[in-house]
């Protein structure tokens, strides 16, 4: 109950907040580069994408909201230590598909330059259920992290490049071995 009720809070003051400012909506897309951490996982980045959509909301001259939803693949090769501690076999490239909601904050260092910081929460989607069930278990089998990065402004379009790293433990398995989450993210937008 007080995780809708934080939602609908924070969706009337975007909503309010874009209605005075100003509100711009765009589309992005782009390369992940990213891997999983725990000893049952190789310590390599490996490629996946996402791709979404984005709203800007202007709150001053300097600062902006940037709440986006995307979808994240992440990709991930499991060591022999997977097999071992979990006795499990042919189980070696690991591609986990989450519907992630950053929502940062960027602060305009240039007219073209943005720097950007925020919380970024990630959904496992399972595709034998629907959105909304999926949408369920977003704190309880979703991935929290943490994100930093830069974003150019060109005319309508953004390029940006971002690093994430989870803060919590994406194993559902058991508590033999903690996984996070960490990468990049280079992509391009427009504004629409």
């Amino acid at each position: 109950m007080k995780t809708k009720l934080f939602l609908f809070a924070a969706m009337m003051i975007i909503t309010s907040a874009g209605f005075a400012q100003g509100l711009k909506l765009g589309i992005k897309a782009g390369a992940n580069i990213g891997k999983i951490d725990g000893k049952s996982f190789k310590e390599e980045f490996k490629y996946g994408y996402h791709i979404g959509g984005f709203a800007e909301v202007k709150l001053s001259k300097k600062l902006s909201l940037q709440p986006e939803v995307l979808w994240n693949q992440v990709n991930s090769d499991t060591s022999s230590d997977f097999r071992k501690i979990y006795q499990v076999n042919n189980l070696s490239n690991v591609k986990l598909g989450y519907l992630s909601i950053p929502v940062l904050l960027n602060y305009k260092v240039a007219n073209f330059l943005s720097l950007q910081a925020g919380p970024q929460f990630g959904i496992l989607v399972d595709k034998s259920r629907t959105t909304l069930q999926n949408g369920g278990d977003a704190f309880k089998k979703g991935d929290f992290s943490v994100m930093g990065g830069a974003q150019l402004k060109l005319a309508s379009f953004r390029i940006y490049g971002r690093y994430n790293i989870g803060l919590s433990n994406i194993n559902d398995i058991d508590n033999k071995d903690k996984w996070k989450s960490q990468g990049f993210q280079l992509g391009v937008g427009i504004a629409l």
